[in-house]
């Protein structure tokens, strides 16, 4: 039984230990502020349960949460607690760690990076700075109530500390910032006020603790934030740097297939963005394996073996595996790798590619293979199962002896239309296709309707994706002149004007 701290909401924030511990869970109990991108790494099969609380709207009681914990593992199953921020920390961790204490369950706790300290610094707010702050005190919003509820000194507390940080107080903001004042700190103090600090969705409101109240009821900031009371706040003026990333803010669908699209999504997360992970397509093992393998078999009788997508290679190794063989299978053939991450791909598996063409499209491919002469030479082409005959064709046009095999078949992942729903609902700015079949399938998964993508530019990775986007009826707004994710990612960077200006800078994009 494992107590986890998700972190301030930034998935990549969650320890190593927390990160292992939930990979090996049967049982995953969940917050709200639990970042939903940690639920994928979940294993398959586990048992998801959302336990999430938000202000008058409890999914599950806290001594139910208990008897949950405790019931799953008694029945030996491997349990996580994902908590948001630190297990210990206003998260009524230990109330959960002493009823699991009082059932005999034993349990670990895995401490988080609390948003009382990751928010602040995000938002380029050290909560101690020498000479400035030497001291903090971190308190709940919560106690901020009248009457028999209000257990603070707040004589005592407004003295206790050069930085004060409250978490949950959003929702009772006018008495935190009117009992401070009325314990004597300074009204013209500097506070600010970080809404899903850590995040991409990141907002911050600076003001001083005698206005921020009312600022705040201006701007319509709802939980959950944390309240920064201090000189500190000063810093963000030279400090403040997530907001600095080149893509901050901007909410990107990645339609790739969910086997590829994590470095992508990597990518996007690095810079500022909010990925959206909408996959149209999906890459699955053949029905009929045996063509595939008939075709591996001949490896070493080839002079030339293609490779035209990452897919191919993943998929070719499996099958090599399982007949019992690996790289030396390719003997003295040559290696022909559509673009770099394929290539990578070959790499990482011991064969180093004999060619990668300077333009990573079929047109590419052919015009190199061209160039090495493959006129009465034996090519294996190994690709998807709905790959155009182009490329194929073109090689024997060139004298090749060419063997067409699918190594893969891809498969509409459109069905879940009530989720495209959602994320269009929510806003969209950038709307990203690496390959003509996700331009294919997204435009399915809209019964063809594309004006609902709305204001969001659209990107594409190459002149062919982009002739299938144009053919579909939307208008190309971004096309990458490396045609790779690295080319891509560098051509939104080149292109994104701000999520202010974002939607009012574009209009529909029906044709």
């Amino acid at each position: 039984m494992y107590l986890v701290g998700a972190g301030p909401g930034d998935p990549e924030l969650i320890t190593v230990a927390g990160l292992a511990a939930l990979r090996q869970a049967d049982v995953v109990v969940y917050d709200r502020l639990a970042p939903s991108a940690l639920l994928r790494e979940a294993k398959p099969g586990a048992l998801l349960i959302d336990a999430g609380k938000a202000a008058g709207a409890h999914t599950l009681s806290q001594e139910a949460i208990n008897a949950l914990l405790v019931e799953h593992a008694r029945a030996g199953r491997t349990v996580v607690r994902l908590k948001g921020g630190d297990p210990f920390l206003f998260g009524r961790g230990g109330e959960e760690a002493l009823a699991l204490r009082r059932a005999g369950v034993p349990f670990r706790v895995v401490p988080g990076v609390s948003s009382a300290i990751a928010a602040p610094a995000c938002a380029g707010i050290p909560v101690t700075h020498r000479g400035v702050a030497g001291s903090v005190l971190i308190a709940t919003g919560h106690e901020a109530a009248e009457g028999p509820g209000a257990s603070f000194d707040w004589a005592a507390l407004a003295r206790a500390a050069d930085t004060l940080v409250f978490l949950m107080g959003v929702e009772r903001l006018p008495a935190i910032t009117e009992r401070l004042l009325a314990a004597g700190r300074p009204a013209d103090q500097p506070a600010a006020l970080i809404r899903w600090g850590s995040t991409p969705e990141q907002e911050v409101l600076t003001a001083t603790l005698g206005t921020i109240a009312a600022r705040a009821r201006e701007r319509g900031i709802r939980p959950p934030a944390a309240l920064v009371v201090g000189e500190v706040v000063r810093l963000r003026e030279e400090l403040a740097w997530l907001e600095e990333l080149p893509l901050f803010g901007a909410r990107v669908l990645v339609t790739r297939a969910r086997e590829q699209a994590s470095g992508l999504v990597a990518r996007l997360r690095a810079l500022g963005a909010v990925p959206l992970e909408f996959p149209a397509i999906a890459c699955e093992p053949l029905d009929d394996l045996a063509p595939l393998d008939a075709a591996l078999v001949t490896l070493a009788e080839q002079d030339w073996v293609v490779f035209t997508s990452q897919n191919g290679v993943t998929a070719a190794w499996e099958r090599l595996t399982a007949l019992g063989r690996d790289a030396r299978a390719f003997a003295t053939a040559k290696v022909c790798a559509i673009g770099p991450a394929t290539a990578a791909a070959l790499a990482a598996r011991g064969i180093r590619a004999d060619l990668v063409p300077e333009t990573f499209t079929t047109a590419g491919v052919l015009a190199a293979l061209r160039a090495a002469d493959v006129a009465g030479r034996r090519v294996l082409l190994l690709r998807a199962d709905i790959a155009p005959p182009e490329l194929a064709e073109g090689l024997r046009a060139a004298g090749a002896l060419v063997t067409s095999v699918a190594a893969y078949r891809t498969r509409d992942a459109t069905h879940n239309q009530q989720e495209l729903a959602r994320l269009l609902a929510e806003g969209v700015d950038i709307v990203t296709f690496t390959s003509s079949s996700t331009v294919m399938r997204l435009v399915e998964a809209l019964d063809g309707e594309i004006a609902r993508l709305g204001g969001a530019l659209v990107a594409v990775i190459g002149p062919v994706t982009a002739a299938a986007a144009r053919a579909a009826g939307l208008r190309v707004d971004v096309e990458a002149r490396e045609h790779t994710i690295d080319g891509l990612v560098a051509a939104l960077v080149e292109t994104w004007p701000g999520r202010a200006g974002a939607r009012a800078a574009t209009g529909p994009h029906a044709g």
